[in-house]
């Protein structure tokens, strides 16, 4: 029989100082500077998000929007600059170093990333297990019927990935990114591929997760409708700068030519 997530209320796994002071300075990208090869993708990008906030980065594709969240975690690294995350250095930890970061900033990759071998539960409970040894069974499974109720799929535990459309498994990964309560929680471009209702429910669900969870959301995207739904902020990224940081009002408003011509979807906006 499975758990039932609306039994009781789960103390969250991981520390809740990260959600206080709302408002306040969470993450700060200061002077990055990242290439590959010949390829430079920032040249002294600096960006500052706060708490408790959705702040959505937009630009061209190609522009290195999914990088700066890549950087965020340690998937890749800086050439120069600083990323301080609640005060604390993160350009220059070692990958172990970076273990109880992760804890506290989960992402939602484009592909969802699941792993085929495993069952939609057993894909929610990895990360809890990875991080959380010492929870029981029943604990964890707990956790993963709570995750899934919170995303609209309950009681597809033993479902396989391949069973999944391609809006259910976008919600299968947010549940798993959710699952070990984060502080943070990163979407890499999370509506590409759905159509206009998994995109609704997409856009939904991650408002929903930043008032209930109270977590900071940083989001990467070119779909502007969804951008504005969703956004408390948006920062445009823009010959390997942001160019731009306002409300959404402002953003659409903006008078900065690259920011107006991308918005409003004019030529020019891509061309560096």
């Amino acid at each position: 029989m499975k758990p039932n997530p609306s039994q009781r209320v789960l103390e969250p796994l991981s520390r809740h100082d990260l959600r206080a002071k709302p408002g306040e300075e969470l993450i700060r990208f200061e002077n990055l500077w990242k290439a590959f090869g010949d390829n430079v993708v920032y040249e002294g990008l600096s960006l500052s998000i706060r708490r408790g906030e959705t702040l959505t980065v937009i630009g061209g594709s190609g522009t290195g929007k999914s990088v700066l969240l890549k950087c965020l975690i340690g998937l890749l690294r800086p050439d120069r600059g600083s990323i301080l995350f609640d005060g604390e250095e993160l350009v220059g930890k070692t990958e172990e170093e970076f273990i109880p970061i992760r804890r506290q900033i989960a992402m939602l990759f484009q592909s969802a990333a699941l792993f085929d071998s495993l069952t939609v539960g057993e894909n929610i409970a990895y990360p809890i297990r990875e991080h959380f040894p010492h929870l029981s069974a029943a604990e964890i499974a707990e956790r993963v019927a709570h995750k899934l109720e919170m995303v609209g799929l309950p009681g597809i535990e033993d479902m396989r990935p391949s069973d999944l459309s391609g809006g259910m498994k976008k919600r299968v990964g947010l549940a798993r990114a959710i699952a070990i309560d984060p502080a943070v929680v990163l979407y890499d471009e999370p509506t590409t591929g759905l159509d206009p209702i998994n995109t609704r429910r997409i856009n939904e669900l991650i408002v929903k997760l930043n008032q209930e969870l109270e977590v900071t959301s940083i989001v990467v995207t070119h779909d502007m409708e969804s951008a504005y739904r969703i956004s408390h902020r948006i920062a445009m990224l823009y010959q390997r700068r942001i160019i731009a940081v306002g409300t959404p009002e402002e953003i659409r408003e903006s008078p900065i030519p690259e920011v107006r011509n991308f918005v409003h979807g004019m030529a020019g906006a891509d061309t560096p």
